[in-house]
């Protein structure tokens, strides 16, 4: 964290100190919600939990090297106390962003967030330091924190943004005012909240809505519903995708033997040859979304291009490539799913079975998709189905179970549905042949990565 004193924090936070001895106290550490994860020099942000209260754990921060703890109530410690911790997480974000000179990128769409900042943190790296979300920290909690641990000298700080509602990243951006912000894509994700797909778009245009006249809106060009987005914001408009009139754009993109896009990456006059680390043809939009922002962000367009060659991911269970000792091959893409991430994820799973592999679907419910869920599942059943994937295994409730029936009735064959995860391994285990490509999939909820984790283990 860029540091602050403890008087500076009360201030910052609308708080008073509360058995602090020195409010000289320098803050230079992150602030951290798990006392486990304190550094030396921090600050504790104690949450009130439904299973546990962080106020609990103050006495234990302080002894990890917390400087003080913000609270909502005394501790027994040295303590900033605020009436809401997690505003109070929020205001001291936004006075340490403002006391930051580097650059600020955000990122928001309803795919991709998390995939496009790891490629994205991958080429600014080469180009300089670089903070950037953990995870898919995104929200009311994890935005601040993501913020609190930039430095006077980190020279990128790579933000996600995500949104349950209107006015989420609005607030967002407001607590760290991005230069340059990227909207990946509108999809299906999160329509049980929005209702629509166009709702979802003039939530996620918030973020480029709020960059100033200086700053770059980066923009799908192949997405109509992103595209129209150049025409609510004041900022330069900078666009992605496959089509000609992309700034930054993919040519002769094609897919190698392990499903990986291989591409001609081009801006202005400068071309060169790119093949993806990754498996997915979809993860061309975020090598494309991720170039853009760096160019935005003033990297050379070589070090761009050489940074995703043979780029991968740093986030697990993103299409994660696993072969086993006994040929087998494991896709773990089960962090999460929305009917396009799931169809994408079919389309690569087909690719790399290749009518010369059996091909195994591993599939869970898909969530927060409300009225339009049925429609939705049964979508995917269908894709099943005309992708020609040999044996589907749908985990969950009534909706997976909608994926299998549709899937049969579409002309699958082999096709079984089973309520518990706890069943997945043994099922998979006696379904494969020899050399199947296995995908499993499903929203983070469902728990399937564990699944897929168990099923690697299994194979060595």
């Amino acid at each position: 964290m860029i540091p602050m004193t403890l008087a500076e924090v009360a201030a910052a936070v609308r708080g008073r100190l509360d058995s602090v001895s020195d409010a000289w106290a320098a803050v230079t550490a992150p602030t951290a919600f798990d006392s486990r994860q304190v550094e030396p020099g921090g600050l504790f942000a104690a949450l009130p939990g439904m299973r546990v209260d962080g106020h609990d754990f103050a006495v234990a921060a302080i002894e990890g090297g917390a400087v003080a703890v913000l609270a909502s109530r005394p501790t027994g410690t040295p303590a900033v106390i605020v009436d809401n911790v997690v505003s109070a997480m929020s205001d001291l974000a936004h006075a340490v962003a403002a006391r930051y000179t580097g650059r600020i990128l955000a990122i928001t769409g309803s795919a991709g967030k998390t995939s496009t900042k790891d490629l994205l943190t991958q080429i600014l790296s080469r180009a300089g330091s670089v903070v950037a979300t953990q995870r898919s920290f995104n929200n009311e909690i994890g935005f601040p924190h993501t913020v609190l641990r930039v430095q006077a000298d980190t020279d990128y700080l790579v933000l996600e943004m995500g949104a349950r509602g209107r006015g989420h990243i609005a607030h967002l951006a407001d607590i760290a005012r991005p230069q340059i912000g990227a909207v990946l894509g509108i999809g299906s994700a999160h329509l049980g909240e929005f209702g629509s797909r166009e709702a979802i778009a003039v939530a996620k245009r918030e973020l480029v809505e709020a960059l100033e006249p200086s700053g770059i809106a980066v923009l799908n060009d192949d997405d109509p519903l992103v595209s129209a987005m150049a025409g609510h914001t004041r900022a330069r408009v900078l666009r992605f995708g496959t089509g000609p009139e992309a700034d930054v754009r993919a040519t002769d993109v094609a897919l190698d033997a392990h499903a990986r896009a291989r591409f001609t990456l081009r801006h202005r006059d400068d071309a060169a040859p790119v093949t993806l680390g990754v498996v997915g043809a979809h993860h061309l939009t975020n090598a494309l979304a991720a170039a853009a922002l760096a160019l935005a962000a003033g990297v050379e367009f070589g070090t761009v291009a050489d940074s995703l060659d043979g780029a991968s991911l740093a986030s697990g269970s993103r299409m994660e490539l696993i072969e086993r000792s006994d040929g087998v091959t494991v896709i773990n893409d089960a962090f999460n799913a929305s009917p396009e991430s799931v169809e994408a994820a079919l389309v690569s799973l087909a690719a790399l079975a290749a009518d010369t592999r059996p091909s195994i679907a591993v599939l869970g419910e898909m969530r927060e998709l409300g009225n339009s869920a049925p429609a939705l599942h049964a979508r995917i059943g269908r894709c099943v189905a005309d992708l020609g994937i040999d044996t589907l295994i749908t985990v969950g409730g009534p909706h997976a179970e909608l994926i299998a029936t549709t899937a049969r009735q579409a002309g699958s064959r082999r096709v079984t549905h089973i309520e518990s995860k706890d069943q997945a391994l043994a099922l998979i285990t006696e379904t494969l042949r020899g050399r199947d490509v296995v995908l499993i999939k499903g929203a983070n909820s469902a728990g399937l990565f564990e699944t897929a984790a168990a099923l690697v283990a299994a194979g060595h």
